[in-house]
């Protein structure tokens, strides 16, 4: 029988006082990461030599975010920006590592804001067997966490590849039989159709783009026949481009780019000017991007023949991502699957 012990037994923590950033002024050239405990996790980089936590591989920390209750494992200097953070540290004779495995294993969702480490969740019991089996479970999802973190590095390599190999083809201005139209010239831009929310159904086919890249719901009808580049118009993902295979329902935000040229060469065409786009938004309670700065949007216009050669070397690119983080996806559910395993000791 596997004992279980409440977290506090085996943690202790501390404060950041001594380790909160001064300025926010963050600059990449700068050395050392400003964290939070949040998903996001490096806010920016500080230039602030005092008050740097001294984390290493030797000498790791988990940094606690005592509202949320998330947390991460760090083995980097770093300085925090947020005063309700803890650092939790071992304290007796156990393998910190798998503790850090176990708490991944508590479900809690925090349900006030208040600070949780004291008051709740340093009471939470996990199981802890023997130190070599510690070490022999820690082994194991080391080996995993290893490998996502290796997908995770070659999905952002190959979509560097990607941009730059994408900034690089179209890239087309002055190229001879290119010319630079603008999109309403070029193309037919059609903007979507209101549709209303309580009308939409979880088990309805088509999908309704409005607001977001991702369906806003699915919808009994379609307008738009798929297989074609959108962008979007209003809300948070104002500027946005997204590209549909499937018959789909626009909604009044969402424009559609059809006509003469090669579908999936607009898209990507579009997606290369998506800091344009985004820089054009109209900032305010309902973010928008104007009708007029989508009209008189400027890309490249090759031949067809060579519109195609680009979008078929892109796709490949597209492929060979989307392939990648399929992988990461599954080694992500193995590695679930296997942790809480090896951590049900029943």
């Amino acid at each position: 029988m596997v004992e279980r012990i409440e977290l506090g037994e085996f943690l202790d923590f501390e404060q950041p006082t001594k380790y909160l950033v001064k300025s926010t002024e963050y600059d990449n050239s700068y050395d050392i990461p400003v964290l939070t405990a949040g998903q996001s996790l490096i806010l920016g980089y500080t230039n602030e030599t005092e008050g740097i936590y001294n984390a290493s591989k030797e000498n790791p920390t988990i940094i606690f975010d005592d509202f949320t209750t998330s947390f991460h494992w760090i083995d980097f200097k770093f300085k925090v920006k947020s005063s309700a953070m803890k650092m939790l540290r071992p304290k007796k004779n156990v393998n910190f590592r798998y503790i850090y495995f176990a708490m991944m294993g508590i479900n809690y969702v925090p349900g006030e804001h208040q600070r949780h480490w004291i008051s709740k969740y340093s009471h939470f019991r996990i199981p802890i067997p023997s130190v070599a089996e510690q070490n022999r479970i820690v082994t194991i999802l080391d080996t995993f966490t290893a490998s996502i973190d290796n997908l995770k590095e070659q999905i952002e390599l190959r979509r560097k590849q990607f941009e730059h190999y994408r900034n690089k083809l179209l890239d087309l201005e002055g190229k001879e039989g290119v010319e630079m139209k603008k999109l309403k010239d070029a193309c037919e831009i059609r903007r979507g159709i209101r549709v209303v929310k309580k009308q939409l159904k979880d088990n309805a086919l088509y999908p309704v783009f409005q607001n977001s890249i991702a369906p806003m719901g699915y919808y009994d009808q379609y307008n738009r026949d798929g297989d074609m580049p959108y962008i979007i118009c209003a809300g948070s993902s104002s500027g946005s481009v997204g590209y549909c295979y499937t018959p789909f329902w626009a909604a009044d935000d969402c424009f559609t780019i059809e006509g003469r040229l090669v579908r999936r060469y607009i898209y990507y065409a579009l997606k290369k000017n998506n800091n344009n786009l985004f820089n054009l938004v109209r900032k305010g309670s309902m973010p928008r991007l104007p009708h007029e700065a989508i009209d008189n949007m400027v890309i490249p216009v090759p031949s067809l023949t060579e519109q195609q050669r680009i979008v078929v070397i892109l796709d490949k690119f597209e492929a060979s991502i989307k392939n990648l983080e399929a992988q990461l996806d599954l080694r992500q559910k193995q590695y679930e699957y296997y942790r809480n395993k090896l951590l049900t000791f029943e």
